[in-house]
């Protein structure tokens, strides 16, 4: 069976909702505005849903040049997609620290209100040099305020394995992948290590180890224990739980759902 992209996704706030695009432009970062906007605390640390699960309630949709966003019983917030850098401040994002934009008071205290901490949006800015490990990618990829590569891959079959050994299956959005695919069997994409989709080369680097969020419920917020209890049985290595891989991109393109997927280099599996 060809192997075809099913599904992209891209999270403009980090750890909030994704939006199902059926197109869209790979730029140096990964897709196009993909985690371009992060939360932060008062000491510039990065905030997720590891911590804070009612970011799931947030949905941001990029509409024209602007980002809406919406939440349960807020007003929406409209922004500049790109906000001009006139406060920056010092952000964290893992061992990463560098400069982004300042979104400003209102969006600030819009999140502080939904959250009930005191917080802030900030934005990456063009400029930004956050770099990927280079144990894993030593090309030097750019990555947004993704947790540290630009683009996630999971396929179809890799859920449905996971679903026939869940008493409850779980929806795809529980791993937040940026794409999935479909045609190449349950947790073919480990094999995988270069692959062309459109016009898009993508180097599969790293597995993806799992956390918390996977176990928070998109909609209601609510958490348990699968899919990670499960998931340990037959997917940890060294202790990490492994679900999904992570890309980096070779050059700026464009996605299409449908796309074929073309593996250019594969291991034995």
């Amino acid at each position: 069976m060809p192997v075809a992209l099913t599904g992209l996704f891209v999270y403009p706030i980090k750890s909030c909702r994704g939006t199902s695009v059926d197109q869209w432009d790979v730029d140096e970062f990964g897709l196009s505005h993909d985690r371009r906007f992060m939360l932060v605390d008062q000491a510039g640390e990065f905030m997720t849903q590891r911590d804070h699960p009612r970011l799931a309630l947030v949905s941001p949709v990029i509409t024209g040049r602007a980002l809406r966003v919406n939440a349960p019983g807020m007003p929406a917030l409209e922004l500049p997609l790109e906000p001009a850098p006139t406060v920056m401040t010092q952000v964290t994002v893992w061992r990463y620290r560098g400069e982004a934009t300042w979104t400003g008071e209102p969006a600030a205290r819009w999140f502080s209100d939904f959250l009930g901490i005191a917080c802030s949006l900030v934005h990456m800015p063009a400029e930004s040099r956050r770099l990927t490990n280079p144990a894993y990618d030593p090309t030097g990829s750019r990555v947004s305020f993704a947790d540290a590569y630009p683009i996630l891959v999971i396929s179809e079959e890799s859920l449905a394995d996971l679903n026939r050994r869940l008493v409850q299956p779980l929806p795809m959005n529980r791993f937040r992948p940026n794409l999935t695919v479909a045609g190449g069997g349950a947790f073919a994409e480990d094999r995988w290590r270069r692959i062309e989709i459109g016009s898009v080369v993508l180097n599969l680097v790293k597995p993806c180890d799992r956390c918390v969020i996977t176990t928070t419920d998109q909609t209601t917020t609510e958490r348990g224990v699968e899919p990670l209890r499960t998931l340990a049985t037959y997917r940890k290595v060294d202790g990490n739980v492994l679900f999904g891989q992570n890309a980096v991109h070779e050059a700026p393109g464009q996605l299409r759902v449908g796309d074929a997927v073309t593996i250019t280099g594969d291991q034995p599996g």
